[in-house]
């Protein structure tokens, strides 16, 4: 694992050269203010020359047991010390497995260690390669190429470590870590007529792998019908009689987070009827709404009310 992440580490780097400071013993001033490259090589020099800490955890905690937030480790899965998989097992390198050697760091100059999140030095790419040097199986083997690994996305921002449950798990503060970037789709949520996100009952990742797919958009399936079927079975068919938006794509129709018309349509009937069937009624004004079919009560609905597929043997109209 830790030749593993060295090679990452060292991706980011720009230049060969190794710094010689580590012998020196900097200020903690001195570290702070380090430009970012200088830092990486420094660090990755750390991950080269392997020097753990035979005591491991203990070590770390005769000065970090007074904090709450490292202490919080041990309350959640990273902290445990019975699986295996747990870098605090008594087999693993526990708090060094994720920032990196300890060399000098507890004595003179405080050589800097791995940090993550908003302040950290190290850049998203090689914070992530700490993660995906475990975490690199089922829903985040897609991550490389993802629209949030291009967009240089930490897993700090999301997820926390030194907690006893992380909040990403669950689907509201999930969806909350989602919305707050994506603002369009908050706006949408909050429309007349939306998937019931904004209540908890649905959330951005029952549709969404927010670790990446190969799917578009990061859907958890595989088309966006599937995703939509997932829940809507009814509406999977297959018909006799198809409606052929229908089969190729819901969003076709629908705004699947949300819209100010009813049932989640991209615009009004029969104007989104009418969008493909131009030439249908069009000698009925559409403004006389509740003085016949084709402009009252549903519309395009009110006859042809199968519009998703009829197995009707005379339904290839959609009318039955």
């Amino acid at each position: 694992m830790c030749e593993q992440l060295m090679r990452r580490l060292g991706r980011v780097l720009s230049s060969c050269a190794w710094t010689l400071v580590l012998a020196t013993g900097l200020a903690q001033a001195a570290w702070d203010d380090m430009p970012e490259e200088e830092y990486l090589e420094i660090v990755t020099e750390k991950f080269k020359e392997g020097n753990y800490s035979p005591k491991g955890a203990d070590n770390c905690l005769m000065c970090h047991r007074r904090s709450a937030k490292v202490m919080a480790l041990f309350d959640g899965a990273h902290g445990r010390t019975g699986p295996e998989a747990s870098p605090m097992h008594p087999e693993q390198l526990q708090c060094e497995a994720c920032h990196g050697p300890q060399g000098n760091h507890n004595r003179g100059g405080r050589e800097p260690m791995l940090t993550f999140g908003p302040d950290a030095k190290l850049p998203a790419e090689a914070q992530n390669s700490v993660c995906l040097s475990c975490h690199k199986q089922g829903d985040q083997s897609a991550w490389h190429g993802s629209i949030h690994d291009i967009e240089a996305l930490p897993c700090s921002q999301c997820h926390e470590v030194h907690a006893a449950h992380d909040p990403s798990r669950d689907r509201e503060a999930a969806t909350e870590n989602c919305l707050s970037c994506h603002q369009e789709q908050r706006a949408q949520i909050h429309m007349r007529s939306s998937h019931p996100i904004r209540t908890g009952q649905l959330g951005c990742t029952d549709c969404h792998n927010p670790h990446g797919s190969l799917n578009e958009a990061m859907l958890s399936q595989h088309s966006v019908n599937d995703n939509c079927y997932s829940c809507h079975a009814d509406l999977r068919g297959p018909f006799v009689w198809e409606h052929a938006p229908v089969a190729e794509d819901c969003s076709s129709c629908h705004n699947v987070h949300g819209s100010i018309n009813e049932a989640m349509l991209n615009s009004r009937q029969p104007l989104l009827c009418q969008s493909c069937h131009a030439s249908v009624h069009t000698g009925t004004p559409v403004y006389q709404s509740g003085q016949d079919a084709f402009g009252g009560g549903r519309s395009c609905l009110n006859c042809h009310n199968m519009v998703h597929g009829s197995n009707h043997p005379s339904g290839k109209l959609l009318q039955r």
